[in-house]
């Protein structure tokens, strides 16, 4: 079976993302900015996820501009946790790389699919 790369990367990073939310949760307290992350964090890879069984390219390109936008605001969470000193930088950077990572790859996606 061939690998796909955005899968393995997407859920990589869903499984970087539930740690993080319960340190928030059980050292911090912090269950609002958690909750969005978690939300964020794990919608990318289950968005991916669905494209790949796409109905149309219309539909696949949907999915994927979803993981994209979630990729964003994933993002956003983890600058914002980072920042307001909730985590380390050092907690937080490896995550914030993958997320990065992620939203290239994606960007990419839609940016080739909906050229073609």
């Amino acid at each position: 079976m061939k690998e796909n790369l955005i899968l393995e990367k997407s859920y990589a990073l869903a499984l970087a993302v539930i740690p993080l939310c319960r340190e928030l949760q059980m050292k911090q307290h912090e269950y609002v900015l958690s909750r969005q992350l978690i939300k964020s964090g794990t919608s990318i890879g289950a968005n991916v996820e669905e494209a790949q069984a796409g109905q149309s390219r219309a539909d696949f390109l949907s999915k994927m501009s979803v993981a994209a936008k979630e990729a964003r605001e994933t993002h956003y969470w983890l600058r914002l946790i980072r920042d307001s000193k909730l985590l380390s930088e050092k907690t937080v950077a490896p995550v914030l790389d993958l997320t990065e990572e992620v939203r290239r790859i994606l960007t990419a996606i839609v940016k080739s699919t909906g050229e073609s």
